[in-house]
């Protein structure tokens, strides 16, 4: 099915837009925890996956302003003639710059599979070898319940795969599985 754009036109457009490393992994992670969520709920995983991939575009340029987050992505979007689906959900993952509310799978999936990554990652952080492959399925859920750990990685967000049919054991194990399935592309 044709969105409008290709894998490879957003990677362009990942790097034209973001010049943090770290930003452009989170993306690569938010892409895989997205297309395994296509694959479990046996939905479109290119256009889940493009969604993953796209969805922080303007982060550096609105500089971590809520209200303004995903307004400069829309645009460049539209400009490029990506569908408007997936437009949509990029918008909806940051609520804090709308009005309107989560209420699809495939918003809440991006919300809360976009904020999981940051909690992984952390996790795999504390590591000796701050590797993914060393993370543990019950490490991910244990620092779930800790509040300060990655405190960045709202809970709250995290817990909406509950409104998609996840628990959260099950969420946390699920994208530790895509991430590790790229860690060499996240160099982790």
């Amino acid at each position: 099915m044709d969105y409008g754009i290709h894998r490879e036109r957003s990677l362009e457009l990942l790097n034209q837009h973001l010049s943090t490393p770290n930003l452009i992994k989170h993306c690569l992670a938010s892409e895989a925890v997205m297309r395994a969520l296509a694959r479990h709920f046996s939905a479109d995983e290119e256009l889940w996956g493009l969604t993953g991939l796209l969805h922080d575009l303007d982060v550096e340029l609105t500089l971590d302003d809520l209200s303004l987050h995903t307004h400069e992505t829309v645009r460049i979007l539209r400009q490029e003639g990506v569908a408007e689906e997936i437009i949509e959900a990029i918008r909806m993952h940051n609520e804090h710059a709308h009005t309107d509310k989560r209420s699809e799978r495939f918003h809440h999936a991006l919300a809360a599979g976009e904020t999981i990554t940051g909690l992984i990652i952390a996790s795999a952080l504390v590591y000796p070898d701050k590797k993914l492959g060393s993370v543990k399925q019950k490490s991910v859920r244990k620092r779930y319940k800790e509040k300060l750990f990655a405190a960045g990685a709202n809970r709250e967000i995290i817990a909406e795969c509950e409104l998609i049919g996840f628990t959260i054991p099950d969420f946390c194990d699920l994208c530790l599985s895509a991430m590790q399935g790229i860690s060499d592309e996240l160099g982790l």
